[in-house]
This record gives structure tokens, sequence and C-alpha cells, in this order.
């Protein structure tokens, strides 16, 4: 693949294919009644799974301190009728705050799995996640994120659709929920 692929495009919500097995994300948050930068922290990692109980089965999240954390997030077992595994990621995040961006940086942790996950699903093995928060104003944020998976992971076609509405849906929420804030 030569070109990036738009896959979704939809209310500020950009998510395209940019090469084999990497993908990027754009959308933006503004609130007007809230100082937006304050609650980009990992407790959004909480809010999203909170927002979305028909996609995450369960999420984990365990603070080593302010800038890093480790998540786990199973996914609910949405392809078990083709035989395809249920997921999870479990990732190692870093979190790093710069004069008008907030970077979350992240890759999966390959040296174990927790051990309440269920015996069957499989790692979603991801090189490289980076969320960089770009603020605008302190009431506007533009979110940029971009995955590269493992080469040896490889997303069919009709699950890049998939993937694509699922994003969708989790980070509408989120940000509908983040507009809606009224202090």
């Amino acid at each position: 693949m030569d070109s990036e692929k738009v896959l979704l495009n939809k209310n500020g919500f950009c998510f395209s294919c940019v090469k084999k097995n990497s993908y990027k994300l754009n959308f933006y948050i503004e609130n007007k009644n809230i100082i937006l930068p304050k609650i980009i922290n990992f407790d959004l990692i909480k809010l999203i799974y909170d927002l979305n109980p028909d996609i995450y089965e369960k999420v984990t999240l365990e603070k080593i301190n302010d800038n890093e954390a480790i998540a786990t997030l199973l996914l609910k077992h949405f392809f078990e009728d083709v035989g395809m595994p249920q997921r999870f990621t479990f990732i190692h995040v870093q979190k790093i705050i710069d004069d008008n961006t907030i970077t979350f940086q992240s890759k999966s942790i390959k040296t174990h799995k927790p051990e309440w996950l269920p015996d069957n699903a499989e790692l979603t093995p991801m090189q490289n996640l980076t969320i960089v928060c770009n603020i605008i104003t302190p009431h506007h944020i533009q979110f940029s994120c971009n995955v590269t998976f493992d080469n040896a992971f490889v997303i069919p076609p009709f699950a890049e659709k998939f993937l694509s509405i699922v994003l969708h849906n989790i980070f509408k929420r989120v940000k509908e929920f983040i507009d809606n804030i009224v202090v």
C-alpha cells in the first residue's frame, strides 16, 4: 500500500490505514466549560471503558506513577462465531508533557499475560501506539493517534471496517461526554 486509505471520515473523526499494519486516527474535543488539559490523564482509560461496556468486557489500569501505567483491555468476543480469538491489549503507557502537548507513548507487553484473562484470548500486538494531544486552547484539544501492529499480525479488510466503526463509537461517546460537561 503506497498511499493512505481513509476507512472512516465522519463527524470530525478520521480513521485511516497509512500503510500495512499502520493506522492513524484524528479527532478533537472542545468544551468551553472546563480546562481540558487537566482531564487528559490515565483516568481517561477508565472513562473509555465506562462509556463502552458493549465493547469492553473488562479493563484494568495499574498506575505506576503520575506518568506511567500498565493497562489491560479485554474486548468482547466479537468474532467467536467465525472462529477468531477474543482479543486483548496489554500495554505499558508513558505520559509525556511538553509546552502544548500531552503525549501517551505505549507498546505491547509480550513477556507475560495477566492471569485473569481467558486462556484462549490473544494479544493484539502493537509495536507502537502514540496518542498526541495537541492543546490548541485550554478548551480545545486535537487528538492524533498512530498505531503500528507487529508484522505478523494482519487485520483482514472486513475487520478494518469493523474496527473503524468500533473506534468511531468509542471516541464519539467519550467526545460527547466531555463536550457536555458543565461545571
